[in-house]
């Protein structure tokens, strides 16, 4: 079963149901939902894009009517085979020959108890059985091709799975030609900036801001300008006046800080690029995690498939860290450029990963996968959040809840953040400051700023963890008087 993400204005000139309707219908026609393919049910889609059941029903139901859907019983709604509709326009993008086609780690164990580290996942959850059987099925292959090198952009099949998935969940508008598969986030930025170091030696960054990012820009001989925040994100009247040529962004969960782009600062961002002819990096590094609120499209949906914005995604955070699987979504105007540059490059992932990701998403494993972990990683992240509130109370603030899998906290305290870093190392708790995230000196005028990460914990020491971190802060946490 898919998932969809429509865009639905509740002050539109249209009735919700109209423009849900509207939307389901153009992705049958285009064949972006393809037919005997089960649409989501009424009660996911109502709890997902926060609208009445009402609403869904009669979108659902004027498209059975027409003819676009039909009701199984006991099964539900399905895409019925259309024959003879004109289909709507693809990107126009350079068709790939087939030659083409064919081409922070945790602390250690022994000290540390409590690792609240923000790189962590619950590898517990993994289906390591299923990958296992995909992995031989991929293995299993006759012909000799499949042991080959492989296709330099990464492996056609998965490149369409992924953007089959990012269109219907992260409303990105891409084909497969448009996705460049390398092994891990850095390596697909180092891909970025070697094909576009000669369009401009500045690059503008979120301060704070992934530190991991800043070290390749830097690297490939970029002069990395820092771009404070406001409480919405990016302060775009300093981008503008920065004169950078590209800027880094993490929209969807700000790293560190975790504030959510409203559409508001996005649409701005987006007429930045427009009127300066600037590029858009958007990572969104574990945007498959939101918790509360309806989902916000992404910088790249909203650009389309030729705008200037460059998608980044990772499976690290849905998946494993281990796998080394990331990709980008070039604009297609540039996708020329990037084919000429990876002629010379061999692909960084194991073509045999690749087939066995290709197949876990076919089948259905990762949709079921990503729902069974957003269920997890939420009742993890609302303990934690009650913990922190219930054990620190105002000796605290918290910044970047529901979304990601972190959270952070600004301390009511004068201690320098080093030392409350290492005072609870000593007593076996791993915390991390945001010191490494910032470009500038500016955090020293702030209180200290702690990120706890929770995906990798269970539950129970989530608890007990921040029930013994209070207590090793609580001398030196101001906390306001009960009036």
């Amino acid at each position: 079963m898919l998932e969809m993400i429509p865009r639905i204005e509740e002050t539109g000139s249209q009735p919700m149901y109209l423009q849900l309707y509207e939307h389901i219908k153009k992705e049958i026609v285009a064949g972006k939902i393809p037919a005997h393919t089960r649409l989501p049910s009424v009660r996911q889609l109502t709890r997902s894009l926060h609208v009445s059941k009402t609403t869904i029903e009669l979108a659902y139901h004027q498209l059975v009517a027409e003819g676009y859907i039909e009701s199984r019983e006991r099964s539900g709604f399905f895409a019925v085979p259309l024959e003879g509709v004109l289909t709507a326009k693809k990107p126009e993008v350079p068709v790939e020959t087939q030659a083409d086609k064919h081409r922070h780690p945790p602390a250690g164990p022994g000290e540390i108890r409590f690792h609240f580290h923000t790189s962590n996942i619950d590898m517990r959850s993994f289906p390591v059985h299923v990958w296992r059987k995909l992995g031989n099925q991929a293995l299993a292959a006759e012909l000799l091709e499949e042991f080959s090198y492989g296709s330099r952009q990464g492996e056609w099949g998965l490149r369409k799975a992924i953007a089959d998935y990012l269109h219907h969940s992260r409303g990105v508008s891409c084909v497969a030609e448009q996705i460049i598969i390398g092994a891990g986030t850095q390596t697909v930025l180092g891909i970025l900036c070697q094909v576009l170091k000669k369009s401009g030696p500045t690059v503008a960054m979120e301060d704070p801001g992934y530190v991991g990012a800043r070290f390749v820009f830097e690297r490939h001989g970029f002069s990395v300008c820092p771009i404070s925040l406001e409480a919405d994100g990016l302060n775009i009247d300093e981008l503008q006046q920065s004169g950078a040529g590209m800027v880094y962004v993490t929209p969807s969960h700000q790293y560190p800080y975790g504030m959510v782009m409203p559409i508001a600062k996005r649409v701005k961002l987006l007429q930045w690029a427009c009127e300066s002819g600037g590029l858009i990096v958007e990572d969104d590094y574990d945007g498959e995690f939101r918790y509360h609120g309806r989902p916000i499209p992404s910088l790249q949906g909203l650009a389309g498939s030729d705008g200037n914005v460059v998608y980044v995604g990772t499976f690290s955070k849905s998946l494993l860290p281990s796998l080394r699987v990331s990709y980008m979504v070039v604009p297609a105007h540039l996708l020329e450029e990037f084919r000429n540059h990876l002629m010379y490059c061999e692909q960084t992932v194991s073509k045999i990963h690749q087939r066995t990701l290709q197949l876990f998403m076919e089948t259905g494993e990762w949709e079921r996968h990503l729902r069974r972990m957003r269920k997890l990683y939420q009742r993890k992240h609302d303990i934690l959040l009650q913990e922190v509130k219930r054990r620190f109370g105002d000796g605290v603030r918290i910044l970047g809840i529901d979304a990601g899998l972190h959270i952070m906290l600004e301390i009511a305290s004068q201690t320098p953040v080093d030392e409350l870093v290492q005072l609870a190392r000593q007593h076996g708790i791993h915390v991390e400051s945001t010191k490494k995230s910032w470009l500038s000196r500016r955090y020293e005028t702030l209180p200290p700023q702690i990120l706890l990460g929770f995906g990798g914990m269970k539950s129970e020491e989530i608890a007990a963890g921040i029930q013994l971190l209070e207590k090793v802060w609580r001398p030196l946490i101001k906390r306001q008087r009960a009036r």
